[in-house]
């Protein structure tokens, strides 16, 4: 924060002393005086979104934590892109109430924290799904379930994930903005540089191709690994999980490109000066690239049979809590003593360890 004010201040020395509303004016893009029904539709719809992506990927964090199933390094990067979705969900409640004719009300650096937190999030986004990429390329085709990286690897992984999307947040406050040219201001952004809209847009969007080239690679090495392998081994079961995992992410990785793809196309549009009117559609890609966030919590229920029995387990918890204080307190999240069967019929069987142990002692009493 010293940083950006440092910056704020040093330009104000040399540029123009323009304020939030001039350089909208000087873009066309146009802040309403009064709320009108469409304003008050959009932050109603904004933060019933940004609070149910709050709820469900505080879920996902809670199970991850929970669950000593998901206690090794691609469930802790799953658990920080639901961290960064978190941070996106907070980011846009914050734009939400700070939008409409609030907007006019922002000064400077208020209007560059507003824009900070987007960039971050998104960032801590793309970061992390590269760090799943490197992470599952380096499992599979060393015929692993899980990567043999430590706990502190993955901690300063993911300390690093969020320094460099932190940073990232802060270049245009930092000095490659528009402030002292106001000719190259942008009009989705109408203090980002024009120069600094196509650099993020390119860097995102060649960020992707890469990441469906590497995850299309993985996913043809397991199919083609899946059909040498035999229905009757034990490695049928590796064989499965193995394949179970990789579609989740490769779904995850397919919703976050469908989501952002337009919005970062429309950023490159807006960075070359193009007139195909990307205000009129500006709403819309900035609410799809939002849901995005809520659906990797779904993606995650309904793809992973542990996490959805995980989330189910937490809300019985909740309501058990809530309506019967004292009962059921001997709840428990720990699965590693569960162990989960499939007959032929694709029925679940689950067996205690503790039933196990009961049997054998009752065995052995007969005996």
């Amino acid at each position: 924060m010293a940083t950006v004010t440092m910056a704020a201040v040093a330009t104000s020395k040399t540029c123009p002393n323009y304020s939030v509303p001039d350089y909208y004016n000087l873009t066309g893009k146009v802040i309403s005086d009064s709320w009108r029904p469409k304003d008050y539709a959009v932050v109603t719809l904004g933060v019933t979104v940004g609070c149910f992506v709050i709820a469900t990927n505080m879920m996902v964090m809670a199970a991850i934590f929970i669950n000593r199933r998901f206690h090794y390094p691609i469930y802790y990067l799953l658990g920080n892109l639901a961290a960064a979705d978190l941070f996106a969900g907070i980011s846009y409640l914050h734009l939400m109430f700070h939008t409409g004719p609030w907007t006019a009300k922002l000064t400077v650096y208020q209007w560059f924290l507003r824009q900070g937190l987007i960039d971050t999030s998104l960032t801590a986004s793309v970061i992390n799904l590269m760090a799943i990429a490197l992470e599952r390329h380096q499992t599979i085709f060393t015929m692993q379930l899980h990567s043999k990286m430590s706990n502190m690897r993955v901690i300063l992984l993911i300390v690093g994930i969020w320094a460099i999307a932190v940073l990232m947040g802060l270049i245009p406050s930092m000095g490659w903005n528009c402030l002292c040219d106001p000719d190259n201001c942008s009009k989705m952004a109408p203090m980002y540089s024009r120069s600094y809209l196509v650099f993020w847009a390119v860097l995102n969007l060649l960020s992707f191709s890469v990441m469906v080239l590497v995850y299309t690679r993985i996913f043809l090495y397991v199919r083609h690994k899946s059909q040498r392998m035999s229905q009757h081994t034990v490695q049928s079961k590796h064989k499965e999980t193995v394949e179970n995992l990789m579609k989740t992410v490769f779904v995850i990785l397919g919703c976050f490109v469908v989501c952002w793809t337009p919005g970062l196309v429309l950023l490159l549009l807006d960075g070359v000066k193009c007139n195909c009117g990307v205000l009129k559609v500006e709403k819309f890609v900035l609410v799809l690239a939002e849901l995005n966030s809520l659906m990797n919590a779904i993606i995650y229920s309904y793809r992973d049979q542990d996490m959805r029995r995980t989330f189910k387990r937490i809300l019985c918890c909740l309501c058990l809590r809530r309506g019967r204080t004292g009962q059921h307190a001997d709840v428990h999240f720990n699965t590693l003593n569960q162990e989960v069967l499939t007959d032929s019929n694709g029925s679940e069987i689950t067996h205690h360890a503790e039933s196990r142990s009961k049997s054998k002692m009752l065995k052995g009493s007969k005996r």
